[in-house]
């Protein structure tokens, strides 16, 4: 099971962390990548790390999002600066147990497990 939080509204070129605890599994045993959906528009993938802790980022947010994970706290991070108002979304915190390969990590298709969604808003 996946619990997303720490969305809300912040001003643009402001930062937000979101926060995607697991629970049942060990997170560094997963693959977990964040996905967005703005209105209107398709879910498209932001950010992932492997259970490797290789890490990946869609272009649109390379330099201002850093994804990490944490052991300890069985959580995996989502680290946002410099927002702009694109940026606005419903984000979704997604795992699998598969050891993916590079290609899938972008593909929502590959997780097996859903967290239930955080809103950032980002103001202009």
């Amino acid at each position: 099971q996946l619990q997303a939080s720490g969305g809300g509204l912040v001003q643009a070129g402001g930062s937000v962390r979101l926060s995607c605890a697991a629970s049942g599994r060990t997170v560094s045993s997963l693959s977990v990548g964040w996905f967005r959906q703005a209105p209107g528009k398709d879910r498209e993938f932001v950010a992932g790390i492997r259970w490797n802790r290789s890490s990946y980022y869609a272009d649109s947010v390379k330099g201002r999002f850093t994804i990490s994970r944490e052991n300890a706290e069985n959580t995996v991070y989502l680290q946002m600066n410099s927002l702009k108002p694109e940026d606005t979304a419903v984000y979704y915190c997604a795992a699998t147990l598969s050891h993916l390969i590079t290609s899938s990590v972008y593909t929502s298709t590959a997780y097996d497990y859903w967290g239930q969604g955080t809103l950032v808003t980002v103001s202009s």
